[in-house]
C-alpha cells in the first residue's frame, strides 16, 4: 500500500522537474512512511511513497522490466500475483523480485491493457510505455483505491490523493457548483466529479491513456453478469459461495507484515473473523463505539465475538465532545467532504489498529452485493405496487406522503413511478428530491439540468446490465458508484492517514462476479435481506450474532443530536448567518430544513449533517490557503 503521484507534459514535451515530484510526493508521505523513489524521463516523472507490506527488502518502485522499456508505479496490492508469475514465466519472462508490482511490468509487457482483466486485487497505478510514450493510468474494478487527476494546458498531474495533485497549481481550485449539488444529493460525489473545479477521479474499473498529445478515459472493465445457468439450488449457491469466500480469505491475508480486522458487532465482520480463523490463530480485533453516551451502541456485541473467537481484541470508545472535535482533523484527511457519521469511528479505530498491525480486514461490501439496505426491500418488491389498482395506490401515496420522517418511504415510493431505469435509480439514493436541493442554492450559480449528471456518470455502465434483474440493476450500480466514491474512499483516506492498509475481502473479484449473477430471490427472500450471505454465515455464527440489529460504525448519532439538541458546534455552524456554505447556499432554506428536523416533522439529519461537512471543509480550505499565503511571504 502507497501513494503514487506523476506528471507527464503531453503537449510541449517540456522536462519534468525532480522538484516539482519531490514536492508532489512529499504531500502524501503518510501514505507510505517507508520508502521513496522516483523516476524522470524527459516529459514524464512518475513519484512513489511506500508502505512495505509484501517483499519488505525488493519493492521499490519505480519498478520497470530489465530493458526499462516499461515502468510501474503502483498503489495497492494484487492477490493473485503468485499464480500470475508462474503464468508469465511460463512465457519467458523472468523476475528480480517477489513483489506483486513486478507482475504489472510483466504483465503489461505480455498483454498490455488487458493486463488489469488479470489482476484480482485494489489498485490505483500508472505504467509508462517508453517505446510508444504512452501513459496509462487505471482504477481497480470496484474502485478500492484512489486516482486523481488535472489537466492544466498539455500537461497532467495525477496521484492517490487530491493534495498531490494540487501540491504544484499555480492557485486554489474553487468549488464545482455541480459537485456541490450531486454532494448535497448523494453525501458524495460520484466519479468522474470531485468537489473542485478542474480536478476530477477516475471511476472504478476505467483508465486515463494519454499519447499522441491528448488524454482519454475509457472503461476497462466492462463485466456483463448473466443469470447462473443452469439455476443453482440453494443448497449449491450456499455452498458455492462458502468456498469463494474462502478461496478470497485466503488472498487477502497475503502479508509479510501483521494482519488485523476491524471488527463491528454485526455479521459481516464477524464472518470475516471465522473465515480468518480458518487459517490461524489469535488474531488482532479492533473496534469503535459511543458507549454509554449512545444508547444504540455495539461495544458490547463486537466484545463478544472477539471473546467467541478468540482473537486478541481492543475498544475504542468516543463521546460527542471528541466526535465534534476530530471533525475538522478529518474533513483535511478526506479532502473532500463525504457525510457519513461513520468517518470519526473509522478514523479513531484505524488509528488504534496501527499500534500494532500495518494492515487491517473491514468488512464492507455485503450490503451492496446481498441488498442489506432498507432501500432494496422497496426495489425488490416494487412490483407489487405497480400491479396495485391505480384507486389503491393513489390512497396509499396520499397516505404515506402526510407521514411524519419516514423520508426514504417517500423517496422509494416516488421512484416506483419513474420509467428510465437509470433515473429510477437516481431516486432511489438520493436524500431528498432534486427541486429540494437546488432551491438550497443561491440564484445562479446551478447550470440547466445538474440533477441529471449522476445518471450521465452511470450512462457507460447502462448496457453492461442489461441482463440484470431491478434489483440487480441498482447493486450493479452502487458496487460501482456509491461504495467506491463514498464508503471505499473514506476507508481508503483515513486508514492510511495513519499508514494502515485497509483490505476488503468481500469486493474479491471473483466473488463479487459471481453473486451478479445470482437473481434477486438469494439476496432478498421473503423480506429478509441479505438471504444467502445469512445462511452462510449461520455455519459459523451463534444463532444469537445473527439475531442482532444490524448496525455497523455508522450509528446515526446525528439523528439524535440535531433532534434534541439546543447548543452545540455542529448545530451553530448551520445557525450562524456568517458560515462559509452561506457563500453558495440560502441560510432561510437551511435553517427551514433544521426546524422541520428538529420539530420532529421530517427527517433531514443525513442532509444536515452534510450541509456541516460542507462548512466544515470550507473552513479547512480557507485556514489552508492562509497557511500557505502566509509561508509564501519572504522574512524581513
Amino acid at each position: 500500500m502507497c501513494g503514487i503521484c506523476g506528471q507527464y507534459n503531453f503537449g510541449d514535451r517540456a522536462p519534468v522537474l525532480r522538484e516539482n515530484l519531490e514536492v508532489m510526493a512529499r504531500s502524501i508521505a503518510h501514505r507510505g512512511p517507508d520508502d521513496e523513489g522516483y523516476y524522470l524521463a524527459g516529459p514524464l516523472g512518475l513519484g512513489f511513497r511506500r508502505l512495505s507490506i509484501i517483499d519488505l527488502a525488493g519493492g521499490h518502485q519505480p519498478m520497470s522490466d530489465r530493458e526499462e522499456t516499461v515502468w510501474v508505479v503502483f498503489n495497492g496490492e494484487i492477490y493473485n500475483f503468485p499464480e500470475l508469475r508462474r503464468e508469465l514465466e511460463g512465457y519467458g519472462h523472468r523476475f528480480r523480485t517477489n513483489s506483486d508490482t513486478e507482475v504489472i511490468v510483466y504483465g503489461y509487457k505480455q498483454w498490455g491493457e488487458e493486463v488489469f482483466d488479470h489482476l484480482n486485487g485494489m489498485f490505483g497505478l500508472a505504467i509508462w510505455d517508453a517505446a510508444k510514450e504512452k501513459l496509462v493510468i487505471a482504477r481497480d474494478r470496484f474502485g478500492i483505491k484512489m486516482i486523481y487527476y488535472r489537466i492544466d494546458g498539455e500537461c497532467l498531474y495525477f496521484g492517490s490523493e487530491i493534495r498531490a495533485v494540487e501540491a504544484t497549481a499555480r492557485e486554489t481550485a474553487a468549488v464545482d457548483h455541480t459537485a456541490l449539488n450531486l454532494f448535497l444529493r448523494y453525501r458524495y460525489t460520484p466519479s468522474p466529479y470531485t468537489i473542485f473545479r478542474g480536478i476530477r477521479k477516475l471511476a472504478s474499473g476505467t483508465m486515463l491513456v494519454c499519447e499522441k498529445r491528448s488524454c482519454k478515459v475509457r472503461r476497462w472493465y466492462k463485466y456483463h453478469p448473466t443469470p447462473v445457468s443452469p439455476p443453482k439450488s440453494d443448497a449449491e449457491a450456499c455452498e458455492d459461495l462458502l468456498e469463494l469466500y474462502k478461496q478470497a480469505m485466503k488472498r487477502h491475508l497475503l502479508s509479510d507484515v501483521p494482519v488485523g480486522l476491524l471488527l463491528s458487532g454485526g455479521v459481516d465482520s464477524g464472518m470475516l473473523l471465522a473465515l480468518m480463523n480458518l487459517y490461524g490463530e489469535s488474531w488482532r480485533t479492533y473496534t469503535v463505539g459511543y458507549g454509554s453516551s449512545f444508547s444504540d451502541d455495539e461495544l458490547r456485541d463486537a466484545e463478544a465475538t472477539a471473546s467467541h473467537f478468540s482473537s486478541q481484541h481492543a475498544a475504542v470508545t468516543l463521546d460527542r465532545a471528541t466526535f465534534e472535535g476530530s471533525l475538522e482533523n478529518i474533513v483535511a484527511c478526506l479532502e473532500e467532504p463525504i457525510a457519513s457519521s461513520s468517518i470519526v469511528p473509522m478514523y479513531f479505530v484505524c488509528q488504534r489498529a496501527r499500534q500494532d498491525v500495518k494492515v487491517a480486514l473491514i468488512g464492507q461490501g455485503p450490503d451492496e452485493l446481498f441488498g442489506g439496505y432498507r432501500r432494496h426491500l422497496g426495489v425488490r418488491y416494487g412490483a407489487v405496487w405497480g400491479a396495485a389498482p391505480p384507486w389503491m395506490r393513489a390512497a396509499a401515496a396520499k397516505f404515506i406522503a402526510r407521514l411524519p420522517r419516514n423520508e426514504t418511504l417517500k423517496r422509494g415510493l416516488y421512484s416506483l413511478d419513474v420509467p428510465d431505469r437509470l433515473q429510477r435509480y437516481q431516486h432511489v439514493l438520493s436524500l431528498l428530491p432534486g427541486p429540494e436541493i437546488d432551491e438550497l442554492f443561491q440564484e445562479g450559480l446551478l447550470e440547466a439540468n445538474t440533477g441529471d449528471a449522476i445518471v450521465e456518470c452511470w450512462r457507460d455502465l447502462e448496457p453492461l446490465m442489461s441482463d440484470t434483474d431491478e434489483l440487480g440493476g441498482l447493486q450493479y450500480l452502487e458496487i460501482r458508484s456509491t461504495l467506491p466514491d463514498e464508503l471505499l474512499m473514506f476507508g481508503d483516506k483515513l486508514s492510511m492517514a495513519h499508514g494502515l492498509e485497509a483490505r476488503v475481502p468481500y469486493l474479491d473479484k471473483e466473488l463479487v462476479e459471481y453473486v451478479e449473477r445470482l437473481p434477486a430471490s438469494f439476496k432478498v427472500r421473503y423480506g429478509s435481506r441479505k438471504w444467502i450471505h445469512r445462511r452462510v454465515c449461520e455455519q459459523f455464527l451463534p444463532k444469537s450474532f445473527l439475531r442482532r440489529k444490524k448496525r455497523g460504525f455508522a450509528v446515526n448519532v446525528t439523528d439524535d443530536w440535531f433532534r434534541k439538541s439546543i447548543n452545540g458546534k455542529v448545530r451553530d455552524s448551520l445557525m450562524d448567518g456568517e458560515s462559509l456554505i452561506y457563500h453558495y447556499l440560502r441560510p432561510s432554506a437551511v435553517q427551514k430544513l433544521l426546524r422541520e428536523h428538529q420539530s420532529g416533522q421530517s427527517d433531514h439529519h443525513k442532509v444536515l449533517f452534510s450541509l456541516v461537512l460542507f462548512e466544515q471543509w470550507l473552513r479547512v480550505r480557507r485556514a489552508s490557503a492562509a497557511r500557505i499565503e502566509r509561508d509564501a511571504v519572504p522574512a524581513h
